[in-house]
């Protein structure tokens, strides 16, 4: 039985969590979330705490016990709080700024590149350098994030790129010129 499964989750004043038809749906100040849940998996809400129970001991319904509470758990966190994902554009020159709904990133190639949020996603830049990725889907909001980030990795001899907030990038040493060795 999976340890993380067993664990029960605390539901926040203003949420709801409704399983019907395989579908767990929770709703939150913030909005409403959705998500499928396939195998040998029970949702009970009692007592203002949800339990996500297993109702048999097969080896894939013990994996599927621990991910579907994990998943519900996110669901519940992002209906009342919401997720944010920070990133740093590192580079001479280098700046990121909302246009309408558009973000327009400068990263030094010959063009501006320009990205549009999916629906569910806030973009914002607080300053020419920092990004911000919110949202109530903590899945959405980390992949948006990562979508931004590929843009233009940090490359490890300058550092320059778009990076996460926090994120430590190892630098490599640069060539030495082969002067003075025979």
């Amino acid at each position: 039985m999976s340890r993380i499964g067993k664990m029960s989750i605390a539901l926040p004043a203003g949420v709801t969590v409704d399983f019907k038809d395989a579908i767990v749906t929770v709703k939150g100040a913030k909005g409403t979330l959705s998500r499928k849940v396939t195998g040998a998996i029970d949702v009970q809400t009692e007592d203002g705490h949800i339990h996500v129970k297993a109702l048999d001991d097969r080896d894939e319904t013990n994996a599927l016990h621990g991910l579907y509470r994990a998943l519900i758990a996110g669901m519940v966190k992002g209906v009342s709080e919401g997720f944010t994902k920070g990133l740093e554009v590192k580079g001479v020159g280098w700046k990121a700024a909302m246009q309408g709904n558009k973000l327009v990133l400068n990263v030094g190639f010959s063009h501006p590149v320009e990205y549009v949020a999916p629906e569910g996603i806030k973009l914002e830049c607080p300053s020419q350098t920092d990004v911000t990725v919110s949202g109530i889907d903590k899945e959405l909001v980390g992949q948006v994030a990562a979508e931004l980030r590929a843009i233009r990795k940090p490359e490890p001899f300058h550092g320059y790129g778009i990076r996460y907030k926090g994120e430590h990038v190892e630098h490599k040493e640069g060539k030495t010129s082969g002067k003075g060795k025979k």
